[in-house]
């Protein structure tokens, strides 16, 4: 993977963390135990420390940096939706961050906290353990059902266990021409849509 030292600091990556070959890590970037890193994210730590705690995920095209001496902190089993920006900010413990939100400096999200898709946390802002916030700027709009706090904790086990799906056997293939008769399809019974779960709910 590109991984890369700058003013003799090198990432720390756990043996047990799965970082996807095509991200980034640059600089003082510590990944612990179980953490999950996807494809294209980009973790920049040549001016303030980016840390990932055990059980976190950092999806697809996100980004992570900060300012000197802020550190830039996903808590664990933290879970953080594709193309989301954390800058110099903490996620607590079992928060979520939505697709293509930004969390600013020396934010805070609250621990079992949501931060809705497409939302901007602006810099000093606290968002309460177990509440939702959503909007550009971010509001808090409510305390989150218990069916949100167990739909986000059932998604962040999926990415614990891609994490050892994809070191046991994520490799570099030649794609097929054509799509085999039959060709299977993957089953993880249970893990929809919050939309989906919400409607099962009510039938």
């Amino acid at each position: 993977m590109p991984c890369y030292e700058i003013d003799g600091l090198r990432p720390v990556i756990h043996p047990t963390a799965f970082v996807h070959p095509d991200a980034v890590l640059i600089g003082d970037v510590i990944i612990g135990p179980r953490c999950y890193v996807a494809p294209l994210a980009s973790l920049r730590g040549d001016f303030g420390r980016i840390l990932l705690e055990e059980g976190a995920n950092v999806q697809d095209t996100c980004v992570m940096h900060g300012f000197p001496g802020i550190d830039t902190v996903v808590e664990t089993d933290g879970h953080i939706g594709h193309g989301a920006v954390l800058h110099g900010c903490r996620v607590a413990r079992n928060a979520l961050v939505g697709m293509n939100s930004v969390v600013m400096d020396r934010a805070i999200v609250g621990e079992n906290a949501i931060v809705a898709a497409c939302s901007f946390v602006k810099a000093d802002m606290e968002i309460p353990a177990g509440m939702l916030a959503a909007g550009s700027p971010a509001r808090i709009m409510r305390e989150l059902s218990e069916l949100e706090r167990s739909w986000k904790v059932t998604g962040t086990h999926c990415y614990h266990d891609l994490t050892r799906r994809s070191l046991a056997t994520l490799s570099p293939c030649q794609p097929r021409t054509e799509t085999e008769p039959g060709r299977r399809r993957f089953e993880f019974p249970g893990v929809v849509p919050l939309a989906d779960a919400k409607r099962d709910s009510e039938a």
